[in-house]
């Protein structure tokens, strides 16, 4: 994890570096995949001394790109700092808990994909392969994985039963509803 802290009409010192290094290190253990953090502190001239310090942090997640926003403004420096880290806080845990009931242990539905392959170079009038994803097939119930589907906003989903271990696929049909496909091999 990256962490970045810059100030605008105030000098940060190295206590200051520090507390906030401390505070923001610990959104690790709420979501591990913290890419970055970057920490605005600024310093206004304001008629209430309650909005003297602003403290802007925005994190950028490994999950699906997902990126939290918190700003706080108080008397005093560290007071921002706490605060802030408090929204942040309340954030990945909710975002964390959505891909949980979403997902439901689907390592797709948490944002974890193989990394892809480059296509190989065809002629102009040929169809291509423009993308290629690779990710991990869990076992897994039918419901569950209707409900990745539905998560990931696709229109099919691909699955490796949990009961006989086969591959199958679910997709959604024009009426509405579902359709399952499961393959045979000769």
């Amino acid at each position: 994890m990256e962490l970045k802290i810059s100030g605008t009409n105030t000098e940060i010192k190295p206590v200051t570096r520090q507390y906030i290094e401390r505070k923001l290190g610990k959104l690790n253990k709420h979501m591990p995949d913290i890419i970055d953090i970057k920490v605005e502190v600024s310093e206004e001239k304001t008629k209430s001394p309650q909005a003297r310090y602003l403290v802007r942090a925005t994190v950028n997640s490994g999950q699906g790109g997902a990126v939290f926003h918190g700003e706080e403004r108080a008397e005093d420096l560290f007071i921002s700092v706490d605060r802030v880290v408090a929204v942040l806080t309340r954030q990945l845990e909710s975002h964390k808990g959505k891909l949980y009931d979403r997902g439901r242990g689907n390592p797709l539905a948490r944002g974890k994909t193989l990394p892809e392959n480059e296509p190989p170079e065809l002629s102009q009038d040929e169809k291509r392969v423009v993308k290629t994803k690779r990710f991990v097939i869990e076992p897994m119930s039918l419901q569950e994985a209707i409900d990745s589907m539905e998560q990931l906003g696709h229109d099919f989903f691909l699955f490796e039963d949990s009961k006989d271990g086969e591959l199958h696929l679910i997709y959604r049909r024009i009426d509405g509803n579902y359709g399952l496909i499961i393959p045979e091999l000769k």
